[in-house]
């Protein structure tokens, strides 16, 4: 499905055939050759289902008929609608991404896409964690906090060998310690895990595999949860699953979530996402001095571009530490 107009839908269904064609052997593209994850197939499939769709209104029948007319005037009907840049710029990315597509799979004649002008997001610094505040969120767990999903119990609620708060531990940890995302973190097997090289085996986007290092307070956490925690609330569906739900099925990312975010307002920090634990450690670790280049590395960022943002976010701390202590700035 797609959003239309004011916020009614148009669903694939209601397109011409030739239309459902088209989307269908891109999405399958997309998923299939492009190894995009689904996240992004979903995205850009809805935007094309409304892209072709406001072309069916404008008289076209079948993905030949498109033409930059119709391309301009879908993207100028979507930014009536308020979109953010970021939302602007990934309708724009998927209509160059699929026009491509068609004119080499010979739907269209040319790639009527290709003069087409790309809105540039506008990139906002992450909010990051000050050092103190990361240790304080990863190790709200050993100190008796909240016990359920989410941060639902009230402190003191679950013992130190509570299997939730074991896990909770091992999780924030290990999220601040690989600066990995939350789906690869989830993602992850027990056996993914190399206890005496201390590093974990992480599957990235695109299925790109990346061994990212981890600490001694990660390698604890993870150790006690394995040995103590896992056990207690391993099932029939754990399979070998490196965290687990509550039920036994592995821990999805939308509770890992709720477990982030719980601890993180229990603890009186700022709102805090598994993302902004993945912003906090990529800042910390060029604030400590290491490379660009090696942080890209540990992130598993395709480009070097994606990781320069952090440097701002260090200069930001830089100026901020300077303003409030020279006596001159």
């Amino acid at each position: 499905m797609s959003r239309r107009g004011a916020g009614t839908r148009v669903t694939h269904q209601a397109l011409p055939p030739a239309m459902r064609d088209a989307v269908d052997e891109f999405a399958a593209h997309l998923a299939q050759v492009r190894n995009r994850s689904a996240h992004t197939v979903r995205a850009y499939v809805a935007d094309l289902v409304s892209l072709l769709d406001h072309a069916v209104r404008m008289g076209c029948a079948e993905p030949a008929d498109l033409d930059l007319s119709v391309l301009r005037s879908w993207l100028a009907k979507q930014r009536t609608t308020g979109a953010a840049r970021s939302s602007s710029a990934r309708r724009a990315a998927a209509v160059r991404t699929f026009s491509a597509w068609a004119h080499r799979s010979g739907l269209l004649a040319t790639d009527v896409a290709a003069p087409l002008a790309t809105p540039k997001a506008r990139r906002e610094l992450p909010v990051v964690l000050r050092a103190d505040q990361a240790a304080t969120l990863v190790e709200a767990p050993g100190d008796g906090g909240p016990a359920a999903p989410g941060g639902a119990g009230a402190p003191g609620a679950a013992t130190a060998d509570d299997p939730v708060l074991l896990r909770d531990r091992a999780l924030l940890e290990l999220l601040y310690a690989t600066g990995a995302r939350i789906s690869e973190v989830c993602g992850l097997d027990s056996t993914d895990v190399d206890h005496p090289r201390r590093v974990v085996r992480v599957l990235g986007k695109g299925n790109r595999e990346r061994t990212v290092p981890y600490g001694l307070p990660a390698q604890r956490a993870v150790d006690r949860w394995l040995a103590v925690g896992r056990p207690a609330l391993a099932g029939p569906e754990s399979d070998r699953a490196l965290f687990l739900g509550a039920r036994g099925g592995r821990l999805h990312p939308t509770m890992a979530r709720r477990i982030v975010a719980g601890y993180a307002r229990a603890a009186g920090l700022p709102p805090t996402s598994p993302h902004g634990l993945r912003h906090s450690a990529a800042t910390h670790l060029l604030d400590g001095g290491a490379d660009l280049r090696a942080v890209q590395e540990l992130l598993g960022h395709s480009s070097l571009a994606s990781t320069q943002i952090y440097t701002h976010v260090s200069m930001e701390r830089l100026r901020a530490a300077y303003r409030q202590a020279h006596p001159r700035a």
